[in-house]
């Protein structure tokens, strides 16, 4: 009986001139996706907080509209790369896109933390810098695709387009479950109760409010040292 024949893995294969260093560098940012949603996973279980839930789900949702509009528009990949799947549009483009606009929407009209007795919060050249950032990141990858022939220029202008319009609308509707209390309702539920989500990044600098309370920990941790009877004094 025949082996039956096997295949790759596609999600991490990647293929590109080893010879080439710019390849070998673009052949890495191919991971981004696999990348955010490991950071997508990991503050998701560490923090709860609400707003990365949110922005996970329209993340996933942006997927998922790329997953149709693949097979509606069927448009071939350039032809030097034998890839499984539609090109049409880049789902690293629309990926990263979606990414980089949601966050900056976040941080310029979403995110205003208070200032505390320890910390100074973010101006908003500070996030615009950052956000800057991220879109300098998304052009590389979404260049990386076109580098690496996985898809036309065509191909990640319409993937990026997509992304940019998703993460507006999904802002949009985020935005507006907020201010209809929506959001603090489903906060108030049994079952967000119980998983312990919250909703504090949108005020807080979370690294920030977390060593606040850490410091007041230490300084309990360090009274009950000073006050805390010697050996000596026990034994007496």
């Amino acid at each position: 009986m025949d082996e039956p024949p096997l295949t790759s893995f596609s999600v991490t294969h990647i293929s590109y001139d080893a010879s080439d260093p710019v390849a070998y560098f673009c052949a890495w940012l191919a991971l981004v996706p696999q990348i955010l949603s490991v950071v997508y996973a990991t503050l998701i279980w560490s923090t709860r907080e609400m707003e990365i839930f949110l922005m996970f789900a329209g993340q996933m949702g942006c997927e998922g509209l790329n997953f149709l509009l693949k097979r509606m528009i069927k448009g071939e990949r350039p032809p030097r790369i034998k890839a499984k799947g539609y090109g049409m549009p880049s789902s690293h483009a629309q990926f990263v896109v979606f990414f980089c606009v949601y966050l900056t929407l976040f941080l310029l009209f979403r995110h205003s933390p208070h200032p505390s007795d320890t910390h100074r919060p973010t101006t908003l050249n500070e996030r615009l810098l950052l956000a800057t950032w991220s879109f300098v990141f998304a052009a590389m990858v979404c260049a990386s695709r076109v580098y690496l022939q996985y898809h036309t220029v065509n191909q990640v202008l319409v993937g990026s387009i997509v992304g940019a319009v998703t993460a507006i609308a999904w802002f949009g509707v985020t935005t507006i479950a907020r201010r209809r209390g929506w959001i603090q309702w489903a906060l108030e539920s049994r079952e967000l109760t119980m998983l312990r989500v919250r909703d504090l990044v949108v005020e807080e600098d979370l690294a920030e409010s977390g060593w606040e309370r850490w410091k007041n920990v230490s300084k309990r941790r360090h009274l009950e040292l000073i006050n805390r009877p010697s050996a000596k004094t026990k034994r007496r």
